[in-house]
């Protein structure tokens, strides 16, 4: 059996899931300053670098099973 039409939809999978990370994120109001807003916002931040790392990390591994 061909696992090539089956990894090439884990990878796709695994794509949804870290654009699905990216649209979590808020976006500032425009008449709020950046550094005072990202601060503010700063635990929303860390909380997508933490599941993002982990998603890359379990699709590296299943990549080089």
């Amino acid at each position: 059996m061909d696992t090539n039409r089956l990894e090439a939809f884990s990878d796709g999978v695994f794509v949804i899931a870290i654009t699905l990370l990216v649209l979590a994120i808020k976006v500032p109001p425009p008449d709020t300053a950046l550094g005072a807003a990202l601060i503010q916002i700063w635990p929303s931040h860390l909380a997508y670098v933490v599941r993002f790392l982990q998603t890359v990390s379990t699709f590296g591994r299943l990549d080089a099973a």
